[in-house]
């Protein structure tokens, strides 16, 4: 089944240069958003996004458009339509994960959860997946304009982060808007050939979702829920930084540094040994193993490494009273 996906992907039509897409999330690609997982373009078990990387799923047929934690879906992170078109299905009642992190079942059938599938003519459609129960108010047959908000990112159905599952197609065949001509095998610069986006989308090999202080070191789920901003009182018993981070590879090094009033309060280089679509990492001291401890500014600052090249920074500053 997944060679015949593969097979689909490489037989774009002719046409496919005169049809293009703009950006279906209202959001900063690399600020707050990114791309978790793109087409995966593998005919075998394993997996490969349009530049051979690794940033996909086996028998992934689209491009997942990711926002930190579950407190940003809740802010409303808007989805459009990605051209002009009519609405040929709409659902909207699927519950989103809850707000606890607890999962949620969703019926049997509606993996995609709250979806809009929209056609643009001449066999080009677009389908929008996991939006945010009740964010959409479309009906089937409604007119949709490029651009126009139709829904919010959201987690529901088979969704284990807030995220928009984004799949278009051409005559029934799934295509990958990044290089929809791409043969078989061939891997493509970061840019696309051909890609179908109105305007560019960057390629991010992996990076930071996001960093942070705390007084201790928190748990995965309290990040992906989304940490407020610390303000760590005097008494604090330590200070911590913590680090989330996407799309790593088996070997990426990940630098974390705590600089106060008085140097260098925490530093660590770590190597990671797993290629991981999300994981976090934490670094700090307890205050009363640092002599002469005092307040004022602490600034963080995060670099991930790939074969020596940066591909993502953070900075994060702090002040203690």
């Amino acid at each position: 089944m997944k060679a015949a996906l593969l097979a689909l992907l490489t037989l774009a039509p002719a046409s496919a240069g005169a049809f293009d897409i703009a950006f279906p999330v209202d959001c900063r690609l690399g600020k707050d958003c990114f791309i978790q997982q793109y087409v995966d373009r593998d005919a075998s078990h394993g997996t490969q996004d349009f530049t051979c990387g690794p940033l996909s799923y086996d028998g992934h047929d689209g491009t997942d458009i990711a926002v930190p934690t579950l407190a940003d879906m809740m802010d409303g992170v808007p989805v459009m339509a990605a051209d002009d078109g009519q609405v040929l299905r709409v659902r909207t009642s699927v519950p989103d994960i809850t707000v606890a992190g607890a999962p949620v079942q969703f019926p049997e059938g509606q993996d995609c959860g709250n979806g809009v599938v929209i056609d643009h003519g001449d066999g080009w459609q677009t389908q929008y997946c996991h939006l945010r129960r009740g964010s959409t108010r479309l009906h089937e047959g409604d007119r949709v304009a490029r651009g126009q908000v139709i829904g919010e990112v959201g987690q529901s159905g088979n969704a284990e982060f807030p995220h928009l599952h984004f799949s278009l197609r051409k005559d029934g065949a799934t295509l990958d808007p990044f290089a929809p001509t791409l043969p078989a095998g061939a891997c493509a610069p970061p840019g696309g050939t051909a890609a179908l986006w109105s305007e560019a989308v960057a390629y991010q090999a992996g990076g930071i979702v996001g960093i942070g202080f705390a007084d201790q070191v928190p748990t995965f789920d309290q990040i992906k829920q989304g940490l407020p901003a610390a303000n760590l009182p005097a008494d604090a018993p330590a200070i911590v930084l913590w680090v989330h981070l996407y799309g790593h590879r088996a070997g990426d090094r990940l630098r974390m540094t705590i600089t106060g009033p008085l140097g260098t309060f925490s530093d660590q280089t770590q190597t990671l040994e797993r290629t991981q679509a999300r994981a976090f990492r934490a670094i700090g001291r307890k205050i009363a193993d640092r002599p002469n401890w005092t307040g004022g500014q602490y600034r963080a600052d995060v670099v991930l490494l790939r074969d020596g090249a940066e591909i993502d920074r953070r900075r994060a500053v702090i002040d203690m009273p």
